[in-house]
């Protein structure tokens, strides 16, 4: 992040020291707002016709051009990520969640704008849909596509993914220090440390990769899983190998991802395991019930097994008796 305006850069440093998000999160307040100021720069006629989008630089942006913001540049934005970018609704509910931050921050914390245009900025509804996931029979058709030179390193990935429906961020991360006995702690979205507990898979697969696991030339002594150049394995390089294998097992690459294999393990533990949707929560490390209960929502099996299950549901007495 490079060559940042000081009113973003303002921003990003306090959504991250004093609002404790993420650095992944303040990397997306940052990409969004970038593509904000690229967008008006391109509508107000200040770079050429020509162009290249990604390349427009944002560093002249000033406190003078952010006052000039109305809130039908907003909804032009909007509309230009929906049509010309295809964002779906939810990115671009994020992203009105972003320029609402921004703004306020500006407007109510550092009293650099008179007035804040995100006041009557609408957010773009999000229809619920249910998360795509791979069924209990595909999930294990992908642990045994996984071979090759890191197979036990590829393996142990895929089934904490599946095991235990880790965020891609929280499996970069691993340490292996942070792994006692059958208990691992994570650093989830906000900084939020928690711990999830490890089953025998995922137990095995770590023990397996552990054994053949680099020890010689290592950048990153502690991190668990590591690349090919034995540095810390990064995020792009796990959503390939991801995709490689939903490839090799015959599956949808365009419908499975890593995040979809996050789904994956709550849908399973979910709809076979029969966890109740508060510990699943406390799992996935959500901070709202509601985030979670988009899970309870993909087996209508058991809620018609529960509807059988009330003790009324037998008693056929004629009411006319």
């Amino acid at each position: 992040m490079n060559n940042i305006p000081l009113p973003l850069m303002s921003f990003l440093n306090y959504m991250e020291t004093i609002k404790g998000k993420s650095k992944n999160t303040v990397k997306e307040y940052y990409y969004d707002l970038r593509t904000f100021f690229r967008y008006l720069k391109v509508q107000r006629g200040l770079v050429p016709k020509i162009a290249d989008f990604e390349k427009i630089r944002i560093d002249d942006i000033d406190i003078e051009f952010i006052k000039s913001v109305t809130l039908n540049d907003l909804y032009g934005f909007i509309s230009y990520v929906s049509f010309v970018r295809n964002n779906s609704n939810s990115a671009k509910a994020r992203k009105v969640s972003t320029l609402r931050s921004f703004f306020k921050f500006l407007h109510v914390k550092m009293k650099m704008i008179d007035e804040n245009p995100t006041d009557e900025l609408e957010t773009p509804k999000i229809s619920s849909r249910h998360p795509v996931h791979l069924t209990l029979m595909e999930a294990r058709e992908l642990l045994d596509a996984v071979q090759g030179e890191f197979r036990d390193r590829d393996y142990c990935i895929l089934t904490l993914f599946l095991n235990c429906g880790l965020r891609l961020s929280e499996l970069v991360s691993i340490n292996i220090s942070n792994i006692r006995g059958d208990t691992l702690t994570v650093i989830g979205k906000g900084n939020k440390e928690r711990t999830v507990y490890l089953n025998e898979a995922c137990l095995k697969a770590v023990e397996d990769y552990l054994r053949v696991r680099p020890r010689d030339g290592v950048k990153d002594r502690d991190a668990l899983f590591l690349s090919k150049r034995k540095q810390r394995i990064s995020n792009k390089t796990i959503q390939y190998i991801v995709k490689k294998y939903v490839e090799k097992a015959g599956l949808d690459t365009g419908k499975y991802s890593a995040h979809k294999l996050r789904h994956t393990a709550a849908t399973l533990m979910y709809k076979h395991g029969d966890v109740d949707i508060r510990a699943l929560q406390q799992i996935l490390g959500h901070s709202s019930i509601s985030t979670t209960q988009i899970y309870t929502h993909v087996d209508d099996k058991r809620l018609r097994d529960a509807m059988k299950k009330n003790p009324l549901s037998n008693d056929k007495k004629d009411p006319h008796e």
